[in-house]
């Protein structure tokens, strides 16, 4: 069991503890981790995203109470060709979590708005960007873009001129 008093590394996201808590919480709930330089990400299943995320921000032993960051990646040759990244920090561990989500061409990402609010603003950034719908956005639509916009440009097949 995670002590839900320590800090820091110690809290288990380092030494994989929390991971097997995660494990043991959501059987088949995550499809695989990476470390890289004392990070840690997680992939979660679309459907499992919503339940996985309320449970790191809500559960006292994580606590991510702090919604960083939700931002996109475009990989063309990929079956599903879209990742949603979820970037949390959490105040009380001082420790940041990423949380992963890969997406075909025609799927949408569930949003988390009603689990951080600030997380509009990035969903519709991410959908003006990369065209990624996200279920459950109370006002999805462009905000950097015109409405008319032809296009997604971060999206890696976007052309560089016009």
């Amino acid at each position: 069991m995670i002590d839900v008093n320590a800090t820091g590394p110690a809290a288990g996201w380092e030494t994989g503890e929390a991971l097997e808590l995660l494990r043991g919480e959501f059987p088949g709930g995550i499809l695989r981790e990476e470390r890289f330089r004392g990070q840690t990400t997680i992939v979660v299943p679309r459907e499992r995203a919503l339940e996985v995320l309320a449970y790191l921000r809500d559960t006292e032993g994580c606590a991510f109470d702090f919604l960083t960051d939700v931002t996109a990646v475009h990989w063309p040759a990929r079956e599903k060709p879209f990742e949603i990244v979820w970037h949390l920090y959490s105040f009380p561990r001082n420790v940041r979590l990423r949380v992963k989500v890969e997406l075909a061409e025609d799927e949408a990402a569930p949003s988390v708005v009603e689990l951080w609010p600030a997380a509009g603003w990035l969903e519709r950034e991410c959908y003006d960007m990369f065209g990624i719908r996200f279920d459950g956005h109370p006002d999805l639509r462009r905000i950097l873009m015109p409405e008319d916009y032809p296009g997604w440009p971060l999206r890696k097949e976007f052309p560089l001129k016009c």
